[in-house]
């Protein structure tokens, strides 16, 4: 079953330039890496393609430029069948890119050159208002400039639109943009920066759901914090949940988040409750970490509701489906 909700994304869209290595070299040490990838990244592409994947009819707004690493991120968009009708090509900016490390540990160090996703302005906002107006969900993240972000939450706003917002990078958006997202998505660390959560380390994920339990309406619609291998949580006006992470093997964590925040908006757009799309895209993040890179990595629909104990109507999987029933635990 496809998603019948069109999911708009005004994000960002670098090429990933990626190295592995044992571990993360010391401030001034050379060290040798054991392997190399070049592939799409930016968190609106992979967010992007993490929604279709899971189903969901895509748009991508972005800009990338007039170069062979532009043509590398067009050609693998076509090969996941993403529509790219609405990237356009900046003649005097460079694509952007991403410079990764990964250590065995499946840890990562990211630095970003935003090159043309800097030219998605506020007027592009305005020139894409048609197709802001006929989706079921626009999401956006903290890679785009603030003036954009907020121009997009006032004028889904004003249609209607459910907005969603990833705040990573922590960006100092307006408080009306806070505000009209529906959920505001963050990890723990972007949490903190926007005045939800603890600075405890070890707090579980029954005290993170109490937090966000506490910015809903305070700071945003609804909140769901990611907390990595644990797992994530989320809170509303209709309640607040938590949802626990299996236990995996971790080979690169790169993109997980995006994998997690763009099946997230799959299934809000097709009208999936929170509380079942946070335990869908909790499942699709933990799929996501088992394999290297960012959005060959992300698990197909059918994949991921298997791995969350769910089938496409949202029932769970008996026990002779072989599907796990404890992907998640809800608290009312």
């Amino acid at each position: 079953m496809a998603a019948s909700g069109r999911v708009v994304v005004f994000g960002s869209l670098n090429v990933d330039s990626t190295s592995y290595v044992a571990s993360f070299p010391e401030p001034g040490e050379t060290i040798l890496s054991h392997g190399f990838q070049v592939a799409l990244g930016g968190k609106g592409s992979n967010q992007a393609v993490a929604a279709h994947v899971a189903g969901a009819p895509v748009d991508l707004v972005a800009r990338i430029g007039a170069d062979a690493t532009g043509d590398f991120a067009i050609a693998t968009l076509a090969r996941f069948g993403l529509p790219t009708g609405a990237i356009a090509r900046h003649p005097d900016a460079p694509t952007g890119v991403a410079q990764i490390t990964v250590a065995d540990s499946g840890e990562n160090s990211i630095i970003v050159t935003g090159g043309a996703n800097l030219a998605l302005t506020p007027e592009v906002v305005d020139a894409e208002r048609a197709r802001i107006v006929s989706a079921a969900l626009v999401l956006t993240q903290g890679e785009l400039p603030v003036a954009t972000i907020d121009r997009l939450a006032a004028v889904a706003d004003d249609a209607g639109v459910r907005f969603v917002l990833n705040l990573a990078p922590p960006a100092a958006v307006a408080e009306p943009t806070l505000a009209a997202a529906d959920p505001l998505v963050v990890n723990e660390h972007e949490a903190r920066a926007v005045g939800v959560g603890t600075d405890a380390a070890a707090a579980s994920l029954d005290e993170w759901r109490e937090h966000a339990v506490s910015a809903v309406g305070r700071i945003a619609r609804s909140v769901v914090v990611t907390l990595g291998a644990a797992g994530a949580v989320a809170a509303s006006g209709e309640g607040s949940w938590t949802a626990a992470a299996p236990s995996v093997d971790a080979v690169d964590t790169t993109g997980a988040g995006d994998g997690f925040t763009g099946t997230l908006a799959a299934f809000l757009a097709e009208g999936r409750p929170l509380e079942e799309a946070l335990r869908i895209a909790v499942a699709a993040g933990a799929l996501a970490v088992q394999a290297r890179g960012t959005v060959d990595a992300y698990a197909p629909r059918d994949a991921v509701l298997r791995a969350a104990g769910l089938d496409e109507a949202g029932d769970a999987w008996d026990a002779a489906g072989g599907a796990a029933d404890d992907a998640g635990d809800a608290t009312a």
